[in-house]
Parts: C-alpha cells; structure tokens; sequence
C-alpha cells in the first residue's frame, strides 16, 4: 500500500505518528509524511516527508487569531478554553496545509491516509481521492471532538476543494491508558520517535541520588520556557539530582546549583528508565512518556492544553499538577518521595505496556487498503 500520514506543522504533533508510520515501512509500504515547518524534523526518522505549505507560520496564525479574538486568547493563555481556541487556532492551520495536501494526495495516489485530529486536512485529502483514512490520536483529548471543531472552521477549503462533508475514519487509534482518559478507536501502546540526540553514559544507570530530568516545550511562546527557573530557584533545598534538558541560552549560561547539570536534546524516553521523576510543560508528550516510563511527574498549569494534560496525570495519582511559580523545594521532594505517587505511575505504565505495539496494527490496517 501507498499510505500518506498527515500531521500538523509541529514536532509533538507528527513525532508520535512515526512509530506506526515506521512499522507500515518496515512491513514493505510506500509512506510519506506530510506536513511542514517544524513538522519537516519528522525526516530524522528516515521517512520521505514532504513539505505541503513551504510558507507556513506558526506564530504568525497564532498571532493572528490572538488578536482578533482577544477574550479567547485569555482563557487558552489561562489554559481555560476548552476547544475555542484550538479550533481557531488549527482551523486557520488546516486551512493553509489543505491546498498542498490535495495537490499530493492527488499527485501521489495514496490508497489510505493516516491523519491525527489537528491535521484534518489529512482527511479532506482522502475524501477529495477517495480513499479511507484514519485517524491516530496524539494527545489525551478525544479526537472526535478535536476534527469536529477543526472541521467548522475548514468551511472555506471544503468548498474550494469541492468535498461536501468530511466522512467519519474508516477507523481510529487511540493512544491514551484508559484510566488516564477515554479515546474512540483500536488501543495503541503510545510511543513517540525521539528525534535524534545521544544519550551520554552518565543518564544510562541511576545516579547516587534520584535523578529528576527537567523538560521544555518544543514549541515556542507563552510557557514555552516551562518550569526550569523554577526548579533551578529551589533545587538546592532538595535531595535531588536536576538534569535540564535543552534549556534556553540565558539559562544555560548562567550559574547553577551544584545539584542540577544541562543536557542537549536527548531520547527522553531513553533517560527516563533510570530517572525517579520527569518536571515538565503539561504536553501531552510529556505526559506520556513519563506514564509510559512509570516515573512520578510534575505537570505545569499553563497555555492551550497544558492544564487539561496535568490535571489529568493528577487525578490518576500519577504526577502532580502545580503553576510554575508554584513550583517549592516541597513539592520537588514530595515528587521524588511520595511512595503513592511512585505506585500510581508503575501501574499505569503496565497498563500501557499490556497495549498493543504498532507492528500489532499493520495488519488491521491493510485490511483497510
């Protein structure tokens, strides 16, 4: 088969469409990804990618919709608005990959597209050729919800590529641990491609103390920072080890507590094992890849989804949700102690690990063909 597997235009969206679009290779199909921008890193895994909208900004749609709705941009800085913001914000995404993803698409002839809920002109692409697609999920949001809001504001591009309405997937992949929140589809063991970076020995093997490894958002903007100053502010109170990965110039540059080293883009998931907790941003990636890991994490509040992936890593007893600036030596010990906590994420990490893998899938997938 030809599979085409749509993602929009960012790193956290495609990455973890890789691994299944990986096994599709690996079992002897043509895939391409399409996206573009930040989505072109996807071409680290050694998957043809093509890019479907060579001008594409996203600060400059992001910029856009915050200006003209203000009240909204409010509530998704908040990380209050629920799908209003989303749907405008991947709406106007969608909106300007739509041409270039038809004009593949009917270059290229796929005979299934995989598409994740904010690439939804993925499947304008499909309706437009008429194949069947699929939708795999990358978040913990239920996907339904997130086509149904995109494709409201996609009216302009179903018209323009005279496609009536967007039909329902030919089927569906969940990735999230139905106890961390519920998703339409065939159960998927979440992974995400790590996209390059070497692990140094030293992140091999638990350290001499409980090794907390400190992330950031791979997007820029609000929160984009996430909580690093924070930690850094408190973790010489803490019996911990602090690895900041990726941090920004500024900080990087600037002294630290001798409890707390800085890294370079690593496989997180690989540091992860030998690692007693993950401080992050709120992605869903995040989120995760620790619950995959079966480590404690400490979510931060914040922007777009931010707050809805934290709350519900805490409400599963798995992590703790908190602002960055609410970020103590307290809650840092608590995170790396908290016996409840550390129980709450093994068990959620045997449920995802008792998921099927993606070479699982290749075969209810052709079916589809």
């Amino acid at each position: 088969m030809r599979v085409l597997v749509a993602s929009a235009p960012l790193i956290g969206h495609v990455f973890p469409l890789l691994p299944l679009a990986l096994a599709l290779r690996d079992a002897g199909h043509d895939v391409l990804v399409a996206t573009a921008a930040d989505g072109l890193a996807a071409a680290r895994s050694g998957l043809p990618v093509r890019d479907v909208a060579p001008a594409f900004d996203f600060g400059r749609i992001a910029r856009g919709v915050m200006l003209r709705h203000p009240l909204v941009a409010r509530a998704e800085l908040a990380g209050t608005a629920g799908t209003r913001g989303a749907a405008l914000l991947f709406g106007q995404v969608n909106d300007e990959l739509a041409d270039g993803m038809v004009a593949l698409a009917q270059e290229w002839s796929p005979d299934l597209v995989v598409y994740e809920p904010f690439a939804v002109a993925g499947a304008l692409a499909a309706a437009r050729v008429g194949v069947p697609a699929v939708r795999h999920e990358n978040s913990l949001f239920d996907g339904r919800e997130l086509v149904r809001v995109t494709t409201e504001r996609l009216t302009g591009a179903l018209r323009r590529h005279r496609v009536a309405t967007i039909p329902p997937p030919a089927a569906a992949i969940a990735v999230a641990p139905p106890s961390v929140a519920t998703q339409d589809g065939w159960p998927l063991r979440y992974d995400s491609y790590a996209g390059g970076g070497e692990l140094p020995d030293w992140l091999r093997e638990p350290g001499d103390r409980p090794r907390v490894l400190v992330s950031r958002s791979t997007v820029a903007g609000p929160g984009g920072a996430g909580p690093m100053r924070a930690v850094v502010a408190a973790a010489d109170r803490v019996d911990a080890e602090f690895v900041l990965v990726r941090p920004n110039g500024r900080l990087s540059r600037s002294a630290l507590p001798a409890n707390v080293r800085t890294v370079d883009w690593i496989p997180l998931a690989a540091a992860l094992p030998a690692s007693a907790a993950l401080v992050h941003h709120g992605g869903a990636g995040s989120v995760l890849g620790a619950l995959v890991a079966g480590v404690p994490q400490l979510a931060t509040v914040g922007p777009g989804d931010r707050r809805f992936n934290a709350t519900l890593a805490a409400n599963r007893g798995a992590g703790i949700a908190a602002p960055a600036r609410g970020i103590t030596a307290e809650t840092l010990s608590r995170l790396v102690t908290d016996a409840e906590l550390a129980a709450a994420a093994v068990k959620v990490s045997r449920e995802i690990a008792a998921m099927p893998p993606p070479a699982e899938l290749v075969a209810r997938i052709e079916s589809l063909g």
